[in-house]
């Protein structure tokens, strides 16, 4: 992903609402499966963590992307913008 690629999906998301939420569970099968099913939909999604996750973010996020197949766009305090290409014709953002 080059970085204006990058910058377009950061501006995106900069209007979205989390659409699901890690807690003290940690990155659990069903946070994965969960996200797995938001990014088939929508492509890109904001995650929030919550402050009762000990676990730090930047790692969370690479291994939330690495399960589902997805990129880290951004991680940015306490939120996680990821980005999975949909498949075929059912691609609903076109980078620049």
């Amino acid at each position: 992903m080059t970085s204006k690629q990058r910058a377009y999906l950061k501006g995106l998301a900069m209007k979205l609402e989390p659409v699901l939420q890690i807690g003290k569970g940690g990155l659990t099968p069903e946070v994965t499966r969960s996200a797995e099913e938001a990014l088939a939909a929508r492509e890109l999604i904001k995650v929030g963590i919550l402050q009762s996750c000990l676990e730090d973010p930047r790692q969370l996020a690479e291994v939330l992307g690495e399960r589902t197949h997805s990129q880290v766009v951004q991680v940015i305090g306490k939120k996680i913008i990821l980005y999975r290409q949909g498949k075929d014709d059912k691609r609903k953002i076109v980078l620049p």
